[in-house]
């Protein structure tokens, strides 16, 4: 393991204001809003401000406030942010972030996790975190060959908890660090004390017997679910099968790649019109910014193409096997999935807390802290 700082070079932050200057914009028709993509008028102003407005290096600054270290495991560079809380007996925890989503996003909860005294809470809720960026993200790249998929992402969190010398630790995450927050709980179900997600998959097996009896609100989430598999799959079902073609447009545009991940910040997140009614606009941006100068947007979308599988035996509603240690789960109910209680009691009958929140959605770090804060420090209270 070696100290790691983020100095990206004046030369790429020019090439992507001159690139964004260039851009070649393309037409849309009159009137339709956000339903087919995002709006010109919009992306025009979004990346207008980001080559113009944003201050990466200001943003560049903050993270490198963090502690920061990179080391290789099975063969692949892991980034990871390590902060020590300064309360000795503070519980090691795990955090995982998702597509598209970065170690950046985690940045509003750093300090009131680690230092809960300083922030108005109690002492005893503290946490050490560490907060890896996923194989072929970030700082963790290049990615270096094929096979990263949800276990092995796991294996190798157990394996940087081990090096860290964490003999027991939590795990947490929304997205994709939900499903590998819950797998790191299988593989190594002796170290871990508990998993707290902000997101869950759990869907129905086809049994017509478990639809019998649902509430409104339970039949409105899984025609979310439907919803989502109808409209708003498409940027998974692209980069579970072909995320190399993919890559060759986003990597070269800017203003393509902004539009892409901005896309989700507009249908995931609690907002009214449009993503900043619920982040920050510098944070998105940061958080793009950060694919960008890495270059992995395409290397990224070769996580879903790895997990391709798990993901249709999910939907045809294949149980996974049990996680055996306790299961927190906050919902937000502006999320992409909101589980239905019951099919998640079934998949995980280890369930010890779950919160419903009024607000919020999918970037929970990011648009809810507090309350994400206050859930991750209650959960792991009631395991003590």
């Amino acid at each position: 393991m070696r100290p790691f700082r983020i100095e990206i070079p004046q030369a790429d932050i020019d090439d992507l204001h001159r690139r964004i200057a260039e851009t070649r914009w393309a037409g849309a028709l009159p009137g339709v809003g956000w339903e087919r993509g995002v709006p010109p008028d919009y992306l025009k102003d979004l990346a207008g401000y980001w080559r113009t407005g944003y201050d990466w290096r200001a943003a560049e600054a903050r993270l490198n406030e963090i502690p920061q270290f990179i080391t290789e495991i099975d063969g692949q560079p892991v980034h990871f942010m390590h902060v020590r809380s300064p309360e000795p007996d503070a519980l090691p925890l795990l955090l995982t972030h998702g597509w598209p989503g970065s170690v950046a996003e985690f940045e509003p909860v750093i300090g009131p996790l680690t230092d809960p005294r300083r922030h108005g809470g109690d002492p005893a809720d503290a946490f050490h975190l560490v907060i890896p960026s996923l194989p072929g993200y970030g700082f963790s790249s290049p990615l270096r060959e094929t096979g990263w998929d949800v276990p092995r992402i796991a294996a190798a969190w157990a394996e940087l908890m081990r090096r860290l010398g964490y003999d027991a630790y939590g795990a947490q995450g929304g997205d994709a660090g939900s499903v590998i927050s819950l797998q790191l709980g299988r593989h190594a179900p002796d170290r871990v004390r508990g998993v707290h997600v902000n997101m869950l998959m759990a869907f129905p097996t086809g049994d017509p017997a478990e639809l019998e009896g649902l509430s409104e609100q339970e039949q409105a989430r899984l025609g979310a679910l439907a919803r989502f598999d109808a409209e708003l799959s498409a940027y998974m079902k692209i980069m579970a099968t072909r995320p190399q073609t993919l890559a060759y447009a986003l990597h070269d545009s800017p203003v393509g790649q902004l539009a892409w991940i901005v896309e989700k910040f507009g249908e995931w997140t609690d907002s009214a019109g449009v993503p900043e009614d619920a982040v920050d606009r510098d944070q998105m941006l940061t958080n793009a910014s950060i694919y960008w100068f890495t270059r992995t947007i395409g290397s990224s979308a070769h996580f879903y193409y790895e997990g391709a599988e798990a993901v249709r035996q999910a939907a045809s509603g294949v149980v996974p096997p049990p996680v055996p240690v306790p299961v927190g789960v906050a919902v937000f109910p502006h999320d992409i999935f909101l589980p239905v209680r019951r099919f998640a009691d079934r998949d995980l009958p280890s369930i010890s807390h779950w919160t419903e929140f009024d607000r919020g959605g999918h970037f929970a770090a990011m648009e809810q802290p507090e309350l994400l804060v206050g859930d991750v420090r209650a959960f792991f209270r009631s395991l003590k």
